[in-house]
């Protein structure tokens, strides 16, 4: 099966992280990446706060396009 790739994709993704009720705790920028096992998509690390106390939360993500590995 080929490799799939979406030339329709954007550098980036801005990811908001929202409490169920609508309280925004944060965003990160996703960057486009190939990743070490061939597959594409975006990641993003980075800290976001409980906006109440002001708690820090580590965040890492990856956003992977599903049949972009090789």
């Amino acid at each position: 099966m080929a490799k799939k790739v979406d030339t329709d994709a954007p550098k980036a993704l801005i990811i908001e992280f929202r409490t169920p009720t609508g309280e925004v705790w944060g965003q990160l920028t996703a960057e486009g990446r190939e990743f070490k096992t061939g597959s594409t998509g975006f990641y993003a690390n980075g800290k976001v706060k409980n906006p109440k106390n002001g708690f820090p939360y580590q965040v890492g993500t990856n956003v992977i396009l599903i049949g972009s590995k090789e």
